[in-house]
């Protein structure tokens, strides 16, 4: 099967090989001897959150202090 980069990098992958993969949204690409690797990758919730709050640059630092404010009496 081929699959042509176009002007904008991308990639469409064929449908018989995405197929094997229907639940996967997300892969791990690499580079190795001289491949591209793709390897799916299943986001969990925890990770969407932290990405979330990196998006919006809310720290660690930041939740913990939202938890020490919440939990005053």
């Amino acid at each position: 099967m081929l699959a042509k980069k176009t002007s904008k990098n991308q990639i469409t992958l064929p449908k018989a090989v995405v197929g094997k993969f229907p639940d996967v949204e997300y892969f791990d690409v690499t580079a190795e001897k001289g491949r591209i690797v793709l390897l799916p990758v299943t986001i969990g919730k925890a990770d969407a959150v932290r990405a979330k709050l990196a998006d919006l640059g809310i720290t660690a630092q930041d939740v913990a202090d939202a938890v020490k404010w919440a939990r005053k009496k």
